[in-house]
This record gives structure tokens, C-alpha cells and sequence, in this order.
């Protein structure tokens, strides 16, 4: 099994504390981010690990992984970037954003899985939300299951009925899946790479959310199946959310949320 960890992106929300980073390589409790989750997948036994960098690709160092670059992060989104390193695509692949953090316990439920295309989501996540949002009616997108299958998700504009639980940064595919990947991806390029209009949720494909693009794999015909699991992660955002968690740690209330023992 392999790891991909999408870290192209500047992170702007971020600005205040990686002005001159990738946001991936923010400090929290003494390691940065993609430095913390290189130890968790290792510690579960993850030991090929690779990086697609993309916004100050000299700062991402770390050593004993690979790296893949996409180069037009500034005009692409997540998926052009996991494509990026289309070539490493080769066993079966946990997909993580570089802007989260997750306990040992939620990658091994992963891991774990035996779906093809596996989404983790956090049935557990409205105290989190709460905590962390002054308002959390103002981030909420939609995860729907029906008959164990995830049938929609990604969109932002929806009512609680359909945000019981949380999409998280960190997705499994198996090799059947990533062919299932591979084919709507390429299919779905070669028809809308070049026109400058709205594909799904997104605003244009090179622009494609990782969302738009599962949401395609499902109106393909494809099976998507829920991970869930009950806190256990961060999701590092804005400035804020730094700064509470920063605070949390201070007060010792972060283990509310996660555990930063593997």
C-alpha cells in the first residue's frame, strides 16, 4: 500500500503563519503537518510515501519519501494534483490532503476497509465543528449514504439533513478502484480540460474539487463506500483554526477532539 499527500496548494486562509511555507509544513505541537502524518502512515506500516508539491517546493523536506510536482498549481485544484502523480498509481492508495492531521486509530480503520473506493467521514463531527466555528451553519457540505453507499457529496450549499456526517481529507483506493479513477478522470478531461466553464461543483476541471471528482466516479455508476469514524482528526483551514487549537492544547481540551499519542 501506498500513500499520496496532496501539498501543491499555498493555503492564503493560512497566510498569517505560512507566508513563506506551504501550508502543509505549519508547526503544531512541534512537527509540522505532513511531517506528522508521514509518522502515522509509517507507523501503521506505510512505508511508500509520496509528495506532490507545488507552492515552495524546496521548502517541503522530508526525508525517506518521493516527490511529483504540479507545476500549475496556481491554475489547477486537488485532482490535477493527485494526477500529478498519476505514474505512482500502481497498489492499492490512501489519498491525504496536507492540511489535516489523524490519529494512528483512524488510519488503521482505513486501512482497514475492504472498499474499492473507501471516503472517511466523521459521523461524530458537530461538537468539533461547534468548537471550532463561530458559526458552523456556515460551513456544512453534504454527505449522503443510502443502502451503505455514499450518493452524494461536495456540496456546500445544503441543509443539515444532509451534513450528518463529515467528509475528512483521506480517501482508499484500491487498485480496481484507481482503475475506476483513472477511466472517469481521463474521459472527463479530454472532454472538459480546455473549456473555462463550470464542471459539477467546480468552477472549470482543472479546477476540480477531489469532491467533484467522487461525485463523478458515483454518477458513473461506481461504488463509493463510507469510512466512518468518530473524531480523531484537525483540519488546519485559516488562521483561526491554528489559533484554537494552539489554545486548546494550552488549555488541555485538544484530546476532545484527537489523540497526538501513536
Amino acid at each position: 500500500m501506498k500513500a499520496i499527500i496532496l501539498a501543491a496548494g499555498r493555503g492564503s486562509r493560512l497566510e498569517k503563519y505560512t507566508k513563506n511555507m506551504p501550508k502543509g509544513m505549519l508547526q503544531f505541537n512541534g512537527k509540522s503537518l505532513i511531517g506528522r502524518q508521514v509518522e502515522v502512515l509509517r507507523s501503521c506500516g506505510i512505508k511508500k510515501i509520496v509528495i506532490v508539491r507545488g507552492y515552495m517546493p524546496d521548502k517541503i523536506k522530508i526525508a525517506g519519501v518521493k516527490y511529483c510536482e504540479n507545476k500549475d498549481y496556481m491554475s489547477t485544484n486537488m485532482v490535477e494534483t493527485l494526477f500529478a502523480a498519476e505514474r505512482e498509481m500502481d497498489d492499492d492508495l490512501i489519498v491525504c490532503y496536507s492540511d489535516i492531521i489523524y490519529q494512528k486509530s483512524v488510519l488503521e480503520k482505513v486501512m482497514a476497509s475492504n472498499a474499492d473506493i473507501g471516503v472517511t467521514a466523521d459521523a461524530d463531527y458537530r461538537d468539533y465543528w461547534k468548537a471550532r466555528l463561530d458559526d458552523p451553519q456556515t460551513d456544512t457540505e453534504s454527505l449522503v449514504i443510502e443502502n451503505g453507499n455514499i450518493i452524494e457529496l461536495g456540496d456546500t450549499n445544503c441543509g443539515i439533513e444532509k451534513a450528518k456526517v463529515r467528509y475528512v481529507g483521506l480517501i482508499k483506493f484500491s487498485r480496481k478502484g484507481l482503475e475506476a479513477l483513472k477511466k472517469v478522470y481521463h474521459e472527463n478531461k479530454e472532454k472538459y480540460y480546455g473549456k473555462n466553464e463550470p464542471w459539477l461543483r467546480s468552477k472549470s476541471f482543472k479546477m476540480a474539487y477531489m469532491t467533484c471528482m467522487l461525485q463523478a466516479i458515483i454518477n458513473a455508476g461506481y461504488t463509493i463506500q463510507p469510512i466512518i469514524v468518530q473524531h480523531g482528526w484537525l483540519e488546519f483551514d485559516t488562521n483561526e483554526d491554528f489559533d484554537k487549537y494552539n489554545l486548546w492544547l494550552k488549555k488541555g481540551t485538544l484530546a476532545r477532539f484527537i489523540s497526538l499519542k501513536n
